[in-house]
């Protein structure tokens, strides 16, 4: 029998402290692909379209695929680029008869009269194709997943990996059980359980550290007959939402005592665990003395700026940690990147070549991560912003930066930008003619997922709390719809 199936992917990551609201505009600069655009440039990548179409080739489905849509992590989503997105993917249903629907979402995304963005689409979804008909869903394992979206998707598979490099595995594996659901040959549905956490303590990471052994135990775990997938989610802390923090889900039938048993043993381990804090944060004064006496002959020394993070809706724009390089004298290093539109614009009206006054940066709330820098700059490069990927995460996959421009101030490269982005791949460098592997020290924005890329690069890498919007320093952040008591804000006994 050949099924019909419906697919979609709409991702965002919602950074309840941010100032910058979410509208049709910010994914339209990321990507807001209709059908066939987003499977010629997604369809074959590290994606989880590409494993949704993985899973219907092998089963002869009819697969519809309505969009492909993402913007960068920044503040709630506005009520009409919510409903903009929603719109063609009812429609479809509206119009045709599904078997099926498998959906790529994030799980951390809040809109500006809704704390659960994904939870509200499958609600609208559900009123048109009732209870019966099975949905699946894949998640970002940064998700806060909340007791409606397990009710209203029987079929949930988080990534394994963070760095993230299997969302083209977890779409296919979401869409295997799809398929055993839609012949009738399992019921699925999801349970989950939590902890009293803003985030599991080391958001998750998957290279080293306590995850190893829980994703190992989750894998064999999905070897019985009646369990279908395991998830363990770190929680996204920057999400200012009742339903927080880390979760464990098991999508299986049969015996739910003992799935949920299951389940408490890996939530009891990441509560248990909650003091064994992996990174070292270094203040950008402590990261700048280490670069500024770094031997490079191992690599160069990758400095990476956890709390200005644009991955996790960081405005990008922190200048303390450059301030330090370049007061320490640190050269022969790149920096990127620094979002300042109006920066850009003015670079825009000058020569490659010529020397600049500029200010730069720090323009969006100096209280996180420091205020605007004023430097003499000569400019290097002007650029268009776009990259193609070429690493484990984004290979083939094309981005933007927006219109561009690179400086070279004191001994360090900047790479200063219209459109924030979280550095995750080694062209967004080369793109713009600097090679982080020529240099003695890089320094970029990012929290884990440029491990990817650079760790094969690095001699060393040091990681730098600046202070800025995604500092794990939570007490810095006015939570007011969090739980409480709630760790680290508190201290919480179980």
């Amino acid at each position: 029998m050949t099924f019909n199936v419906l697919t979609a992917e709409i991702s965002h990551e919602t950074n309840s402290f941010s100032l910058h609201r979410t509208g049709k505009g910010a994914f339209m600069a990321r990507y807001a692909l209709m059908g066939a655009a987003a499977i010629v440039e997604r369809g074959a990548e590290n994606t989880e379209l590409a494993g949704f179409l993985d899973a219907g080739r092998g089963h002869d489905w009819q697969v519809t695929h309505v969009l492909s849509a993402a913007a960068g992590p920044s503040g709630k989503i506005r009520r009409q680029a919510f409903d903009w997105l929603c719109e063609p993917i009812l429609s479809k249903i509206k119009e045709h008869h599904y078997d099926g629907l498998l959906l790529g979402l994030h799980g951390a995304m809040g809109l500006d009269f809704c704390e659960d963005g994904e939870g509200e689409l499958l609600r609208r979804i559900r009123s048109l194709v009732g209870n019966e008909m099975p949905i699946a869903i894949t998640l970002d394992p940064h998700a806060n997943v909340g007791k409606q979206i397990c009710e209203l998707a029987n079929i949930i598979v988080s990534f394994k990996t963070y760095p993230h490099i299997d969302m083209r595995e977890s779409g296919q594996h979401a869409g295997e059980i799809l398929q055993r659901a839609m012949a009738g040959e399992i019921k699925p549905r999801t349970i989950r359980v939590s902890r009293p956490m803003l985030e599991e303590v080391n958001g998750g990471r998957t290279d080293i550290g306590p995850m190893i052994e829980r994703i190992a135990a989750a894998r064999k775990y999905e070897k019985l007959e009646d369990v279908f997938a395991v998830s363990i989610n770190a929680g996204f802390a920057s999400a200012d939402v009742r339903e927080v923090g880390p979760t464990v889900l098991v999508t299986g039938q049969g015996d739910f005592t003992a799935h949920t048993a299951f389940a408490e043993t890996i939530a009891d381990d990441i509560w248990n665990r909650r003091f064994e804090v992996l990174n070292n944060y270094l203040s950008p004064t402590e990261a700048a003395a280490i670069a500024a006496t770094y031997n490079p002959a191992q690599g160069p020394l990758i400095i990476a700026d956890y709390a200005d993070n644009p991955g996790a809706g960081g405005y990008g724009d922190a200048t303390d940690l450059l301030r330090e390089l370049l007061n320490a004298g640190v050269s022969n290093a790149c920096f990127a990147p620094i979002v300042d539109r109006a920066a850009v614009k003015a670079l825009q009206a000058a020569k490659v070549g010529e020397s600049v006054q500029i200010t730069l940066g720090g323009k969006t709330d100096p209280d996180f991560g420091g205020g605007p820098l004023a430097v003499e700059a000569e400019l290097l490069l002007l650029s268009d912003g776009k990259f193609t990927g070429d690493g484990p995460m984004i290979h083939g996959l094309h981005g933007t930066f927006g219109p561009s421009a690179v400086i070279r101030v004191g001994g360090i490269e900047i790479l200063v930008v219209t459109l924030p982005g979280q550095i995750l791949d080694l062209q967004q460098f080369k793109a713009f003619n600097i090679d982080p592997q020529c240099k003695n020290v890089v320094a970029l924005k990012s929290m884990q997922h440029f491990r990817a890329a650079f760790e094969p690069i690095a001699g060393q890498i040091i990681i730098c709390d600046s202070g800025a919007l995604c500092t794990p320093r939570y007490d810095r952040l006015p939570y007011r719809n969090v739980p409480r008591p709630i760790f680290p804000l508190d201290q919480v006994d179980m």
